[in-house]
């Protein structure tokens, strides 16, 4: 029998699962007592339900549910003996803490990220750059506080939740978030980073805070961000000036600044850092910060532009897994979903690896999703599923046109 034709015991669900070792379960399980108030759902059987919803992109817990119900005969690979009742479900994503799941994802971010982690593939030259950044997920006030006033009219407030990430740029993936209501400022998630020396932070204005830059800098953390509109600050040393040439492009100014860093509205010190113009060829002009000296302007520049990554990193989780509606009402039910669609993110990202398939992230989401349940290989059906179908169609039309010709002679 062709090697193409010998389908695993195991469907493709299963093989996803058997990436999680159990270990990182049961350590998470240990850590937070997780099974001592909630006996009814065990933490496994919780977590392989919750991220079949999210790879099967399930709306809501009835769609989950009744998905599950309809894989019966094949939920013993799994480990479930029957599918979870709704209201099961819904007293577990209230009653189990949001911890437990966030202890898997690092669990399992610790585990993988040597393998995940690649320098050469994202052609960066700086070692340890992490981009800061979040993002809003819409949903109603009742659950969280949202930004602006309470309408005039007595209607709903939209707000929101609001997931604060430090990425690392070398694996692709969230090393540390937090999740809180929408009208919390981005800036209060640097207090809780705790980031080695050597490290490079790349983040936009919304973390301009000259009492951090000044801790950073003496802990010889180096960071590049863009500067606000009103900022004051002292020129000391101007570098470069083209500001003048009408055709100059790339960067046309270069200086050294102070600014001053206050405490409880006093100030304390002057900080010196380096400010940078920054001209593309449609005519923008970008005005960086930074508290490295060494660097030539330039790198600067381009330093800054890879804080594009986070954002596609959003795109790729908002695009691709259900975070448009919630599997239940309660601030704990929400930070449990986007764990697990956290967690499947990185399962992907290490499968992409493992597979080294050339489908896009979207691509090979949409192939795992349509055959779930199907007892395929994953790997390599993730990444020759383009190559076998035109194999197959290729075959097919060669049968198809030499049984016509044998037909008519």
């Amino acid at each position: 029998m062709d090697k193409d034709r010998k389908f695993p015991g195991q469907p493709v669900l299963s093989q996803i699962l058997g990436v999680i070792p159990n270990s990182v379960i049961q350590l998470a399980n240990r850590k937070h007592n997780s099974n001592r108030y909630y006996k009814r759902l065990p933490l496994r059987v919780h977590l392989v339900t919750l991220l079949y919803g999210v790879f099967s992109y399930c709306n809501g817990l009835r769609e989950l549910c009744e998905g599950m119900l309809a894989c019966e005969g094949k939920l013993s690979h799994l480990g479930l003996d029957k599918a979870p009742a709704r209201s099961t479900i819904s007293d577990a994503n209230s009653n189990r803490s949001y911890l437990v799941f966030e202890t898997i994802y690092y669990g399992l971010l610790k585990k993988y990220y040597s393998f995940i982690s690649d320098s050469r593939l994202k052609r960066l030259s700086i070692r340890n750059l992490k981009i800061i950044n979040s993002t809003t997920i819409s949903l109603f006030s009742e659950i969280l506080q949202g930004v602006g006033r309470n309408r005039l009219d007595g209607s709903r407030k939209k707000g929101g939740i609001k997931v604060h990430a430090l990425m690392d740029a070398f694996s692709g993936v969230t090393e540390f978030l937090r999740i809180t209501a929408a009208k919390e400022h981005d800036c209060k998630f640097l207090y809780h980073l705790k980031l080695p020396a050597g490290s490079w932070l790349v983040f936009d204005k919304a973390y301009n805070t000259y009492q951090h830059f000044a801790k950073w800098t003496n802990q010889k953390i180096w960071f590049v961000s863009r500067m606000k509109d009103n900022a004051v600050f002292h020129v000391t040393k101007v570098l470069v000036d083209k500001t003048k040439k009408k055709q100059a492009i790339g960067v046309i100014k270069e200086q050294f600044i102070t600014v001053a860093v206050k405490t409880n509205g006093i100030v304390t010190e002057r900080l010196m850092l380096r400010r940078i113009i920054y001209k593309t060829r449609e005519g923008k002009r970008y005005v960086y910060v930074t508290n490295d000296f060494s660097l030539p302007a330039s790198k600067i520049a381009t330093i800054y532009k890879d804080r594009w990554m986070i954002e596609l990193l959003f795109k790729q989780i908002k695009q691709n897994f259900p975070l448009q509606y919630f599997w239940g009402e309660s601030d704990n039910a929400i930070k449990i979903q986007v764990y697990c669609v956290l967690i499947a993110q990185l399962l992907m990202v290490m499968i992409r690896k493992k597979a080294a398939t050339k489908k896009s992230f979207a691509n090979m989401i949409t192939v795992i999703r349509l055959h779930l349940m199907s007892y395929v290989g994953l790997l390599e059906f993730i990444k020759h599923t383009i190559y076998k179908t035109l194999d197959a169609l290729v075959r097919t039309t060669i049968h198809k046109f030499t049984k016509s010709v044998s037909n008519c002679t």
